[in-house]
């Protein structure tokens, strides 16, 4: 059965290939998934289409027998939320999270609030391909979608519960804001007021054409990044188009990946907030998670590279401090399992008020590695046959296998994966020097090209 799930929801370029059919389809499946008179809450960013997609999915919804509830434009995380507190059945969000604008996608979110699980997305696939789908009386066709406004307000609500408002209002924090020209400007810049800092935003309009790319990256954020010192601001804050993430820049403007910054709100949650508990995290992320939360008693739990993946871990085991990804998603369990840019933001700035020290002072205190991130185009075929080139070639090491394969040495680690979303080979690799890097890069790709010809 051909999936049409990917890492993280159903993507799709609009319209080409997120077409009026296709999506009445899915929408059609999931309806049938959802159980008769499901009250289903509904939102989207600010993406090309996404207003075309809502009331498609709406329609189909509504004519497979739930009731749809439109909570209008909010981030993935607000809408997640509101779904868990307010007693929703599901929800769906109209979104492509990082992906270039002109994509767009539905997520389907659970009762709980998480993304469903993989064995549910398969039930949906199933009704897709067979066409079995559920066929509503007269009467719950009748029923309209209802505006269900707010929710944007219960999640700043929420957050704000989380941390000592009062001490950050003392440290008086000036904070850089680019929200990608999406729905991270309806939430985050009200929710830095609201602890007493000023936030000074960027990109802050909502627009079909971001100014920047949507996934917050050191390339993407060079603009950015160099506002922080002009703008005089204590921390930068870069989301992707539905806020789950949050890429923390310093005040030198400084870009640092989400597992860096994960350290630190870690370490948080244990000296300050007094929690314990695991670490959850993707292979992706530094083994920099293990050399420093080792010494506090945190155990580090490898999962596969996907949010959704990690936070139904977290949920069934009950025992997480925390999870995270290095893409900047940050999943702090006493407020919810996903990744959430607000709940990120706020704890970030709790933690620089607690501490005393500017956040470019707290990075410098972590150890420095070379950084290499590679994207290598070819079919999800050919990726898996470099995996297992790749894991002949570095037997000798240690080796994490739950996606793709991981690859840990005492001077290096380097990451071999296919994408979950896209068409590509991911590699990521970590070194103590650029020598070190640079060899063992040449060892991956010679992989790569034994295997593809190129």
């Amino acid at each position: 059965m051909k999936r049409l799930f990917g890492t993280d929801g159903v993507r799709g370029i609009v319209p080409s290939e997120l077409n009026p059919q296709f999506i009445a389809k899915l929408a059609w499946a999931i309806g049938s998934y959802f159980k008769e008179g499901s009250r289903i809450l509904i939102g989207s960013d600010y993406r090309a289409g996404g207003e075309a997609i809502k009331s498609i999915v709406s329609g189909s919804l509504i004519l497979s027998g739930v009731k749809v509830y439109d909570a209008g434009y909010a981030p993935t995380p607000a809408l997640q939320y509101a779904v868990k507190s307010e007693g929703f059945d599901g929800g769906v969000v109209i979104t492509a999270s990082h992906n270039p604008p002109e994509y767009n996608g539905i997520k389907v979110i659970g009762p709980h609030g998480v993304e469903i699980e993989r064995e549910e997305e398969r039930v949906i696939e199933e009704i897709f391909w067979s066409e079995k789908f559920r066929v509503t009386g007269w009467r719950s066709a009748a029923w309209s979608t209802q505006k269900y406004p707010g929710v944007n307000d219960i999640y700043i609500r929420a957050v704000l519960s989380h941390v000592d408002r009062h001490l950050v209002a003392k440290r008086g924090f000036r904070v850089l804001v680019d929200p990608a020209n999406n729905v991270g400007a309806l939430t985050t810049p009200r929710l830095i007021r609201e602890l007493g800092a000023k936030p000074v935003v960027v990109n802050g309009d909502l627009s079909h054409e971001p100014a920047r790319a949507p996934e917050p990256t050191p390339e993407s954020l060079r603009e950015t990044s160099s506002a922080i010192r002009a703008f005089n601001c204590d921390l930068g804050v870069a989301h992707d188009g539905d806020a789950d993430r949050s890429i923390i820049i310093d005040d030198q403007g400084r870009v640092h990946w989400g597992d860096r910054s994960a350290v630190l709100l870690a370490r948080h949650l244990v000296l300050y907030k007094g929690l314990k508990g695991k670490v959850y995290t993707g292979v992706s992320s530094s083994t920099l998670v293990e050399d420093l939360l080792r010494p506090l008693g945190v155990e580090v739990v490898w999962l596969k590279v996907g949010s959704v993946d990690i936070a139904h871990a977290m949920r069934r085991s009950g025992d997480a401090l925390c999870g995270f990804e290095e893409n900047g998603g940050f999943m702090y369990p006493s407020h919810q399992y996903v990744r959430d840019g607000a709940m990120t933001t706020a704890l970030f700035l709790e933690l620089l008020a607690t501490s005393g020290k500017r956040a470019s002072e707290l990075f410098s205190e972590l150890p420095e590695y070379y950084v290499v991130k590679k994207k290598y185009p070819m079919s999800r075929e050919l990726a898996l046959r470099v995996v297992e080139r790749v894991r002949e070639e570095f037997k000798s090491e240690r080796l994490i296998t739950v996606d793709g394969v991981k690859v840990i040495s005492r001077d290096y680690w380097v990451l071999v994966r296919p994408s979950g979303t896209e068409p590509l080979l991911r590699v990521m690799l970590e070194a103590k020097s650029e020598e070190v890097a640079r060899s063992v890069l040449e060892r991956v790709e010679l992989a790569i090209r034994e295997v593809t010809g190129a």
